[in-house]
C-alpha cells in the first residue's frame, strides 16, 4: 500500500489505542479534530468506527440538526475534496445515530442515509472506487453512487469534521481503525 501521512501539530488526533483505533476528538466550538494529511492510490478501504455518547448533540439552530457531519473519506478525480470526494457522514437525528454517504461532485454536494447504528458498537465501513461508481457499505448495507470521472489519480484521505454552519456543541470523540 503506497501512501504517505503527515501529522499536523494541532490537537485532536491522538495515538492509537490498545485495540488499534485512532482517537479523533473534535473539541467544543471547533469543526475538525486536527489535521492529518495522508495520500493514497488505493481504491478499496475498510474501516471500523466507534462512536460514544458524545455523538449525541443538539444544534443551536434546529434546522442544522439535519446537517451531515463528515466521518471519513477521500478526495477524488485529482481535485480538491470540495470539488470531488466521497465520504461517510453521520448525524444525530430523532434519537438515532445515522450513517450517510456524502459526495462532492463538481463542487455540489449530495448525501443520503445508509442506516442507523448503535452508540458504543463497532461499525464496519467499506468503500470501493470503480471507474464509474462508488460502492459504499455500512455493516453490510450497500449503496452505489455514480462517479463523475474515471481518473486514477492520487487521493488524500479526509477525517472527522463537525457541522456546516455550526461547530461542535461539546467535545465529540470518534474512534477509527483503518484495516
Amino acid at each position: 500500500m503506497l501512501y504517505m501521512c503527515f501529522l499536523g501539530t494541532l490537537f485532536g488526533c491522538k495515538k492509537i489505542d490498545e485495540n488499534g483505533f485512532r482517537i479523533y476528538t473534535i473539541k467544543k466550538d471547533k469543526h475538525r479534530s486536527g489535521y492529518r494529511y495522508c495520500t493514497t492510490k488505493e481504491n478499496k478501504f475498510k474501516l471500523e468506527v466507534i462512536f460514544d455518547e458524545s455523538a449525541i448533540y443538539q444544534t443551536q439552530d434546529t434546522l442544522n440538526q439535519y446537517d451531515v457531519n463528515k466521518l471519513w473519506g477521500v478526495s477524488d478525480c485529482g481535485t480538491n475534496h470540495m470539488e470531488n470526494s466521497i465520504r461517510f457522514g453521520w448525524r444525530w437525528l430523532n434519537d438515532n445515530l445515522e450513517i450517510h454517504w456524502f459526495q462532492h461532485e463538481n463542487g455540489d454536494f449530495y448525501f443520503a442515509k445508509i442506516k442507523d447504528v448503535e452508540i458504543n458498537e463497532i461499525i464496519n465501513l467499506e468503500l470501493e472506487i470503480t471507474d464509474s461508481d462508488y460502492i459504499i457499505s455500512v455493516d453490510g448495507v450497500t449503496k452505489t453512487i455514480s462517479r463523475n470521472c474515471n481518473k486514477k489519480r492520487k487521493k488524500y484521505k479526509l477525517y472527522p469534521y463537525f457541522g456546516g454552519d455550526e461547530t461542535a456543541p461539546h467535545d465529540v470523540k470518534i474512534l477509527i481503525k483503518e484495516i
